[in-house]
């Protein structure tokens, strides 16, 4: 699993069209819930399901509220699944690796019809 960082909204449309399948983690910075989300990333990442899937990390004290409220984000940390630029999955909260990985799962095997 490859992971890239935002830093700016105007990225982010870039690296929806440059990835089929990208997971982001919308987070911020001393958040309890984010940093348990971190190490189930990492697990995560550690799967077969992983190959394939871009990480996107994006800090709400870096890109700022309002980009966190154009996706409709209530609270971190969040999960969303991109596939082919189209929002396809969300997770709120802290999720187990197993969770994220099903999230995952379920939209590769459309990619396999």
């Amino acid at each position: 699993m490859q992971t890239l960082t935002l830093t700016t909204p105007d990225e982010f449309d870039a690296l929806l069209a440059e990835h089929e399948l990208v997971l982001v983690d919308f987070f911020k910075n001393n958040c309890p819930g984010c940093k348990m989300l971190d190490m189930a990333l990492k697990r995560f990442a550690a799967s077969e399901t992983a190959e394939g899937v871009t990480l996107v990390k994006v800090q709400l004290e870096v890109v700022g509220e309002d980009f966190f409220h154009q996706h409709g984000l209530r609270q971190t940390p969040t999960l969303l699944l991109f596939r082919n630029g189209e929002e396809v999955g969300r997770l709120a909260g802290f999720n187990a690796p197993e969770k994220i990985e099903a999230l995952v799962a379920s939209n590769l095997v459309s990619s396999e019809v």
